[in-house]
């Protein structure tokens, strides 16, 4: 790599070194995700993955892809960029365990108008984390230099997660029945959905200063601190809970909100009766809805309102569901039913 080096290229803007000095840096992080599955190292032309199929009878893979949104802009904004990689890794995993898969590994995508090799070592630090988080190994991606398409100092982040899961165990809404309970599972905040509304509500395209001011009802943080924090990622405790109980339904709440995608783990001729005083709303969407003067239909349409996913299961098993997550660190608690009915969801 020593010799390869082309002064036109770089004067047209690309820096062919940059990125190679950016995988070295990278490559610390890589190896933190590396399982079982990992056939090479990073910088190959493909990622090598054995697939782990003993006891499987049919095994099948699920995929995933997804970014962060204009999240990202905050992040460039706040010059903190070791965390937006959670958000690409969790947008992928949460998708493809709401199948009852097992993410296997994943890749990401990064597209910057200049190359700096410490930045992109950072951002792909967050993805490992993520990866980590979710036990996914991170086996390969690209790093795109794009001179004129966008200004030095942006970037976007993308991402391709595939997991696994034995065919007869793919969740099957169709064993849902009425007198099923549905769960919450606590977000973190508003995770990588609806910034372009934030956006709007809190300026944050002209770096609003009042972004940057501590907030008493964000338990001491500033507004963009709050905005910032990392999608949860529900890999681990979900898998534990699907090996012990009877799981008819889960929906990964993300754009959209309640509205959209509770509805998308539901069979027709059933629908989800939300208790509203039952949701656990955060305070940064008390803040949404207030700064921006925003209707309460209309954020349970947008945002996931402290609920990162919903999990169906009967409910002689709603106990056992909530300390199996418990144990797992996640603070379940119940938040509605199943009926029969033609509307697939009632937020009442």
């Amino acid at each position: 790599m020593e010799k390869s080096y082309s002064a036109s290229y770089a004067a047209a803007g690309v820096d062919i070194t940059a990125g190679y000095r950016a995988v070295e840096l990278m490559k610390k992080h890589v190896a933190r995700t590396r399982n079982a599955g990992c056939l090479d190292d990073v910088g190959g032309f493909g990622g090598c993955f054995g697939l782990p199929v003993a006891g499987m009878e049919e095994p099948v893979l699920v995929s995933g892809t997804d970014g962060c949104g204009t999240k990202v802009k905050l992040a460039i904004l706040m010059d903190k960029h070791d965390t937006i990689g959670i958000d690409a890794v969790a947008m992928c995993v949460n998708d493809i365990i709401c199948v009852g898969a097992k993410p296997l590994f994943f890749l990401d995508y990064i597209a910057c108008g200049k190359n700096i090799p410490e930045k992109i070592a950072e951002i792909v630090g967050g993805v490992a984390e993520g990866c980590v988080q979710s036990g996914a190994a991170l086996i390969g991606g690209e790093t795109a230099e794009h001179p004129g398409m966008m200004p030095v100092e942006e970037y976007d982040l993308a991402g391709f997660a595939v997991g696994i899961v034995d065919k007869k165990k793919i969740l099957d809404n169709t064993r849902m029945k009425a007198g099923d309970v549905v769960i919450a599972l606590p977000s973190t905040g508003i995770h990588s959905n609806g910034f372009s509304l934030c956006r709007k509500v809190f300026d944050i395209d002209n770096n609003n200063p009042e972004l940057y001011v501590p907030k008493a009802e964000l338990g001491g943080k500033t507004t963009a601190e709050a905005l910032l924090t990392p999608t949860k990622i529900y890999v681990k405790p979900v898998l534990a809970l699907l090996e012990q109980v009877d799981v008819k339904g889960i929906s990964h709440i993300t754009g959209g909100g309640f509205y959209e995608n509770i509805p998308r783990s539901i069979p027709d001729g059933l629908g989800a009766v939300i208790d509203r005083s039952a949701v656990k709303v955060l305070p940064i969407f008390d803040l949404i809805a207030k700064t921006g003067n925003i209707p309460e239909r209309d954020m349970f349409n947008t945002y996931n309102m402290g609920v990162g996913m919903s999990i169906v299961v009967p409910a002689e098993e709603v106990e056992k569901a909530i300390a199996v997550l418990k144990d797992n660190g996640e603070d379940a608690y119940v938040i509605g039913k199943i009926v029969e009915s033609a509307d697939k969801i009632v937020i009442e």
